[in-house]
């Protein structure tokens, strides 16, 4: 276990240190969502083109700590080029694993666990998540163990949704 754990830093680390598909993208014609954690200053800018149902191109921009610079880097990386419905379907599978650790948590007196952690938390028993299936983006899966830190790998997440929710609503 201290190997993934290991392999996981890493990824977090290159994806922090070498971003992938760092900018901005000119808007218009791209849309452009801004994200902001105030309880650390994280600050995330996502630039986005969806043509044809598909999110064609995406670019990255903002400042903040390794959790939220990484995750906005993984997410970048695995959702540029794929169906809408393809991503939207990735964000909610996302958000549901950084929510696990929170429902277990609450009422456990931590007051980190408000759950206020930008992520919807359905009723219920969890939802499995297949780690496997989600590639590189597992390696966020040991930021749930530190709930306070959940808002930073999910800003980007929220913002990428923010963004395809207005699209949407332009164009209809």
């Amino acid at each position: 276990m201290a190997d993934l754990e290991e392999l996981y830093r890493e990824i977090i680390l290159d994806h922090y240190r070498s971003p992938r598909n760092r900018g901005e993208l000119d808007s218009p014609p791209a849309h452009r969502v801004e994200g902001f954690n105030p309880l650390c200053g994280d600050e995330v800018v996502v630039s986005m083109m969806v043509e044809d149902g598909k999110l064609a191109d995406l670019k990255i921009a903002g400042s903040g700590c390794s959790i939220s610079q990484s995750s906005a880097s993984l997410m970048s990386a695995a959702v540029k080029g794929k169906p809408v419905g393809e991503v939207r379907r990735l964000i909610s599978t996302f958000k549901g694993m950084m929510s696990i650790h929170e429902a277990s948590l609450e009422g456990d007196g931590h007051p980190e666990s408000n759950g206020t952690n930008g992520a919807e938390v359905v009723a219920g028993e969890p939802e499995e998540i297949d780690l496997d299936k989600l590639g590189e983006l597992a390696a966020l899966q040991g930021v749930v163990k530190f709930p306070v830190r959940i808002k930073c790998a999910t800003l980007s997440w929220n913002a990428l949704a923010q963004g395809l929710d207005e699209v949407a609503a332009q164009a209809s």
